[in-house]
């Protein structure tokens, strides 16, 4: 899937990143900055709640496997509160098997990752669940 998008599609759209992989969140960081995205990152969860509530970011990237608060707890918390249960979660993970994609439905996520993400697929989960982004 080719996805021919302009930069000004996303231009100025809040984008979290929650990965405790320093490369995994520069890797995302740059990609979307090229298509014009503001980028939040975080650590872990307890960071990234606190941004989240800040920053209100449009749609957000949060990894499985991280310390303190993982993905499935941290997406847990954020639909839990109504403030932003209708920000799409998409869940990022080196695993792809089906009882960790089914898991990130239960908690709310709109969407599942495998680790490594290509550009193309990172841009489609972003048209796929912001309806904003496209109709600017």
């Amino acid at each position: 899937m080719n996805l021919n998008v302009s930069a000004n599609d996303l231009a100025g759209l809040k984008v979290m990143v929650i990965d405790d992989s320093k490369t995994i969140r520069r890797t995302a960081e740059t990609l979307l900055k090229k298509e014009g995205c503001e980028v939040l990152t975080a650590v872990d969860g307890f960071e990234a709640l606190a941004k989240i509530s800040d920053q209100k970011p449009a749609i957000i990237f949060v990894d499985i496997m991280m310390p303190r608060l993982d993905g499935y707890q941290t997406c847990a918390l954020i639909k839990n509160n109504p403030q932003f249960r209708a920000t799409p979660v998409i869940m990022l993970s080196s695993k792809d098997g089906l009882f960790d994609k089914a898991r990130g439905r239960i908690v709310g996520a709109e969407q599942y990752l495998t680790k490594p993400f290509t550009r193309d697929e990172l841009l489609g989960a972003i048209h796929s669940h912001v309806s904003t982004a496209t109709n600017r």
